[in-house]
């Protein structure tokens, strides 16, 4: 039998636990994916063997989850490797500062598709996500947002963001209507640099000299700068005569070695070993007309080591490409995102979307 004192703490605690399990959790909207083999997978391994990392804590007591969920964007802090970024399509922002164990949604951008995630390399609380025709900042590690660009033309899309890592108040933008623009106040001012007639899909500066930037388009190759966008050499002429490399999949600037790009295309892979001014293939083992290459990493550690994921296969090569190993993915959806760990790089993050055919 329960005495009087432990019949008032028994009380309280169920009264707390009500509240408790009260509280607000995290909303999701519906997906028409199906299943829970979404969101974001952890290799320990260089992508041998993989797990889910989808774990969303709530105060209901009732984890959550984005493992239902599709990747649009992946990306780490540059100066904190357990400070993970998970762009979701339709379902706004997650982020973990702990290698992705748990996940937590920034709920003030809702449930937006983010298109791309940059993060100041010199003050970790500083993020920028590009949502639609706008890019939103937070300057108190995910806890709020403000607008600090938006397009008059509600069509276009911000495709990418790029933080100069040597003088972190230049921020560059591409677009879907063919720019790159630049800030050089973090956001409170904003000017064209390039203009490319084609969509930007993405924006790279070099690891090893921030005034060389690059910018992908979509299907008429990659323009150059060397002097912090003030300036473009058009690199078309050095890809044009490679049957489907103008058509743009992924890009990496290898910051083990300067002057390492490597292109995915529709070619299949290319690397350069002078920014771009000269390109060779990089064999693989499926026809390059068959590789469908979504996402392509390089360790930033041993450049030799490089990852690739299609629809259905991961790939990895230790030795620059020469010879390939295969690994059926650990889900059904698309291999969409890839990211390496800077720190320990048998670390590896895949993040999978679902393709409607």
């Amino acid at each position: 039998m329960l005495n009087k004192k432990n019949k008032i703490v028994l009380l309280f605690l169920i009264i707390g636990s009500a509240i408790f399990i009260s509280g607000c959790s995290i909303s999701f909207k519906s997906n028409d994916s199906g299943g829970n083999d979404g969101g974001v997978y952890l290799s320990s391994d260089k992508g041998k063997r993989w797990q889910p990392a989808a774990l969303v804590p709530t105060t209901s007591g009732r984890p959550g989850s984005i493992g239902n969920l599709n990747t649009s964007a992946l990306n780490m802090d540059p100066s904190d490797s357990q400070a993970i970024y998970f762009g979701s399509v339709d379902n706004g922002l997650f982020y973990s500062y702990n290698y992705a164990k748990e996940w937590q949604k920034a709920e003030e951008l809702g449930n937006a598709t983010i298109n791309d995630i940059a993060v100041d390399p010199s003050s970790k609380c500083i993020i920028y996500v590009a949502i639609g025709n706008k890019v939103y900042k937070s300057t108190d590690c995910n806890r709020s947002w403000s607008q600090v660009y938006y397009d008059t033309d509600v069509n276009l899309n911000i495709n990418s963001i790029a933080i100069d890592h040597y003088n972190s108040i230049g921020v560059y933008i591409g677009t879907s209507r063919g720019e790159v623009i630049k800030s050089l106040d973090r956001g409170v001012s904003w000017k064209t640099v390039g203009r490319f007639d084609d969509k930007v899909k993405k924006v790279s500066i070099s690891p090893h000299d921030s005034r060389l930037i690059f910018a992908a388009t979509a299907q008429k190759g990659i323009f150059r700068s060397s002097d912090s966008g003030a300036t473009w050499v058009n690199l078309r002429d050095n890809l044009k005569d490679i049957k489907g490399a103008l058509n743009f999949r992924s890009l990496i600037l290898s910051a083990a070695d300067s002057g390492l790009v490597i292109l995915a295309s529709n070619y299949g892979l290319l690397k350069s070993l002078d920014n771009g001014d000269s390109w060779e293939s990089i064999e693989l083992i499926t026809p390059e007309d068959n590789a469908i290459i979504n996402s392509v990493v390089v360790s930033p550690k041993n450049s030799k080591e490089i990852y690739y994921v299609t629809n259905t296969t991961f790939y990895s090569s230790s030795d620059g490409g020469e010879n390939w190993t295969t690994q059926k993915l650990p889900t059904t959806r698309a291999g969409w995102e890839l990211l390496i760990n800077f720190d320990d790089t048998n670390v590896i993050y895949l993040g999978a979307k679902s393709i409607k055919n």
